[in-house]
């Protein structure tokens, strides 16, 4: 019988707060529509969101615990009102218990943080689905380390939490050299979209099989070190098919005008019904 299941998700969430600062910031209605549509991808509203940002790494797995979270304003030099921004999602001690228990039970040292905030990479793409901040949200944070075997394993020990309504989401950037986008260096245009052709033959042309083998050797595909120098905005995609891991991919996001000449994606994992 087949069973019930919500999708994963690696979505790129862009830069800073965008949300709130359209008039200046005048290039995300691609991204925008994106992440509106994803309430509609769902057979029922959530019961809660898992969100693995790029922006919280931790020596070891460490779960938010706190019932009404605060915000993390991880960013600067940004206008003063985009330090005020509320996204008043409840948190879920009852959830974050059993991503602690699910991680220990597959071998991973796991730790709650019951003071951490909401950071940008969680509320802004939390904001663009759920605007009313009505489905609970709890962070996991990345491991130091990058590994994206361990990060794949950790997918994996979370997968049961999508039969029991909870969406998994990978937050990150398919494309992350801030030095070259924020210089203009026009190898930023070419090496993304080299990388990202990569990125999608491997995850939507792949067998599953063959998806995690590639994405274990993920730094030999082509400019990868040019478009993640630091691979903290590519890692929680592991997580994303690690949950999903033999289940089809699909391009949820994709342009090649990002910012001007950027290639960037996103994509989603697995039906409702598998």
């Amino acid at each position: 019988m087949n069973k019930l299941k919500m999708p994963t998700y690696f979505l790129s969430h862009g830069g800073g707060p965008w949300p709130w600062m359209k008039d200046e910031m005048p290039f995300y209605d691609a991204l925008e529509k994106s992440l509106k549509e994803i309430p509609s991808q769902f057979p029922a509203k959530p019961k809660a969101i898992l969100m693995v940002s790029a922006h919280w790494e931790e020596k070891e797995c460490t779960v938010t615990s706190n019932p009404n979270p605060p915000m993390l304003y991880d960013y600067g030099g940004f206008p003063e009102h985009t330090y005020h921004i509320k996204y008043p999602a409840p948190g879920s001690p009852e959830l974050a218990k059993q991503v602690h228990q699910l991680l220990q039970s597959a071998g991973f040292p796991a730790q709650f943080d019951a003071k951490r905030g909401f950071d940008h990479g969680a509320f802004v793409v939390a904001y663009s689905m759920y605007p009313n901040a009505d489905v609970p949200m709890i962070q996991l944070s990345l491991k130091k380390d990058y590994d994206p075997k361990d990060h794949i394993e950790i997918g994996r020990a979370l997968a049961p939490l999508r039969e029991n309504g909870i969406v998994i989401v990978g937050s990150g950037l398919s494309y992350h050299n801030l030095r070259a986008m924020m210089t203009g260096d026009r190898s930023a245009g070419p090496a993304s979209k080299a990388f990202d052709d990569w990125l999608q033959k491997t995850v939507i042309e792949s067998t599953t099989h063959e998806r995690v083998q590639k994405l274990l050797h993920w730094s030999e595909a082509p400019s990868a070190r040019l478009a993640h120098p630091r691979e903290d905005h590519l890692i929680p995609l592991m997580v994303a098919v690690g949950a999903a891991e033999n289940e089809d991919a699909s391009v949820i996001y994709h342009e090649e005008t990002f910012m001007g000449n950027i290639t960037a994606s996103s994509f989603k994992f697995g039906g409702v019904y598998v």
